[in-house]
């Protein structure tokens, strides 16, 4: 197997298939809109990385101004900090005695903050935070509406407040919200009069535990589905907006935002069983379709695409010679943030030549 470092300076023509690309060019552009983004409304931006999972492309995104990053899993933190990146937000709750043991570990080697939403987690965490003899910043999860994790804004903010800032061995950094149940709205003003509601309600829990001497530095919010209204909004510190950088179906025709497409998976065509009838060598196991089906670029208009575990299938509205057994096509990528890490590496690319190859680690993938 080549090794895919030897790749650099290659045409993406010279890469086997299944091969997740990424377009330099369109990744650098979408990277820059979120981050002038957070700096017109005068707010840090802290990215997410379960999308690429990549020091290198957050490192890139810290280049661009961002101030750390954001995890959803304790171990792309510490794969995050292994690279040297020391400013980290996990935006999840680390429960039970091995990940707690773990995140001490990586609370001596860089700056962690991580979410809570109950009492018996946050006991577990100060005892933790004691025995290591460190101080471990938190900050609340507020549920605003996605009814997923988190407390409900208001007073239930600040009695867990009270009880956390009662608690030895932790701070409390600020609160939290991801305001998810808004990104499908197709409607600008409704969206926004959304965003605005769920962000308003966090950012009113900030201000009612400061107005009962709890001081809170950070309120953090923001996705890509999000972000432009959030960034505005009174009152948000940070934005966590991250895998648009990338740009795929999910984002650009569900979360309604007008992001380049910059993800694509190329396959090889590996049967043409009829005119109509495409078979290619990338499947499930190669691109996620869950929360957004993928783009097949460059051919003749499209009646459906469909997937089983190790084959696509795109039947054309008419009879075509081409493409032919063989030949590349590409995907725009459905949902990024569930198809990454199917992948082994990245390979990013410059007006169709290969300048970086990024390896997805298989340490941050799930736990």
């Amino acid at each position: 197997m080549t090794d895919p470092a030897a790749l650099i300076g290659s045409e993406v023509a010279a890469l086997d298939t299944p091969s997740l690309v990424v377009d330099l060019d369109v990744m650098e552009a979408n990277l820059a809109r979120i981050a002038t983004s957070c700096a017109a409304g005068g707010v840090a931006w802290r990215p997410h990385c379960k999308t690429h999972k990549s020091p290198e492309i957050a490192k890139l995104q810290i280049a661009a101004g961002a101030v750390g990053v954001t995890c959803a899993k304790l171990a792309e933190a510490e794969v995050m900090a292994d690279a040297g990146i020391a400013d980290i937000l996990i935006a999840n709750q680390i429960v039970g005695p091995i990940k707690i043991e773990r995140l001490m570990a990586l609370l001596a080697r860089a700056q962690v903050t991580v979410a809570v939403d109950g009492t018996d987690n946050a006991e577990a965490l100060s005892q933790a935070a004691v025995r290591s003899g460190m101080t471990l910043d938190v900050v609340i999860e507020v549920d605003t509406g996605t009814r997923r994790a988190g407390v409900s804004p208001g007073l239930p903010v600040l009695e867990l407040a009270r009880r956390i800032a009662a608690l030895p061995g932790l701070r409390l950094a600020g609160v939290m919200t991801w305001e998810g149940h808004t990104t499908k709205i197709s409607d600008p003003r409704e969206k926004r009069a959304a965003i605005e509601d769920a962000v308003g309600a966090l950012v009113a829990s900030a201000d009612l535990c400061r107005e009962n001497g709890i001081a809170i530095e950070i309120v953090s919010c923001g996705g890509t589905g999000t972000f432009g209204t959030a960034a505005a909004i009174a009152g948000v510190t940070e934005i966590q907006a991250g895998g648009g950088v990338f740009g795929d179906v999910r984002y650009r025709t569900i979360y309604h935002v007008p992001l380049a497409y910059g993800l694509t998976v190329h396959a090889t065509v590996t049967s043409r069983p009829t005119l109509r009838r495409i078979i290619c060598d990338a499947g499930k196991k190669a691109m996620s379709v869950d929360s957004g089906v993928p783009l097949p670029l460059d051919l003749p208009p499209v009646a459906s695409v469909s997937f089983s575990a190790e084959h696509g299938k795109i039947e054309l509205h008419s009879d075509a010679d081409c493409p032919r057994v063989g030949d590349r096509i590409r995907f725009v990528v459905g949902y990024a943030d569930t198809t990454v890490h199917l992948h082994d590496a990245i390979f990013a690319a410059r007006a169709g030549r290969i300048e970086h190859v990024w390896p997805v680690s298989p340490a941050a993938k799930l736990r």
